[in-house]
């Protein structure tokens, strides 16, 4: 599982032209689920993200969690951070969950945080063609792969 975290300002989503899911100050993540991921990769993925330490205190230095600011999440689906694309020029999407499997746990991802952290967490629509909007504060953006914790 691949989460790619940015610290926004703000971020929405919009599927047929609508907001789906909008935050303000907080962390905007695209994530992938992989084949064989697990909800236990899930929950380590989701309390990662929660309580990294990327927002700046007082001295301006990356101190502080979503927990401490009092932060909003966005989750997006994002299958394509699982892509391969060192052979050819056409990324291979084999890595990637098949879509039933990943919903279940992008919508498990999503209910732990909202269960376990009481934040607010907006979603977009999985599987649906989106826009994203997306204003990424410093920037600063990480890639957290639960892979290099659980090795297969």
């Amino acid at each position: 599982m691949i989460a790619l975290v940015q610290r926004v300002r703000s971020s929405k989503v919009f599927v047929n032209g609508k907001v789906v899911g909008e935050i303000s100050r907080g962390i905007n993540c695209l994530l992938g689920i992989a084949v064989g991921d697990t909800e236990e990769e899930a929950r380590w993925l989701a309390d990662k993200v929660v309580n990294l330490r990327i927002f700046p205190d007082d001295q301006n230095k990356m101190n502080l969690s979503l927990l401490d600011i009092s932060g909003e999440l966005l989750v997006v689906s994002q299958f394509t951070l699982l892509a391969d694309c060192v052979k050819g020029r056409r990324p291979s999407f084999t890595n990637s969950a098949p879509p039933e499997g990943a919903k279940k746990l992008y919508e498990y991802f999503t209910n732990y945080v909202k269960n376990v952290y009481k934040i607010k967490v907006e979603t977009g629509i999985f599987g649906a063609d989106m826009l994203v909007y997306i204003e990424n504060d410093g920037p600063v953006t990480f890639i957290l792969d639960s892979r290099n914790k659980f090795k297969r």
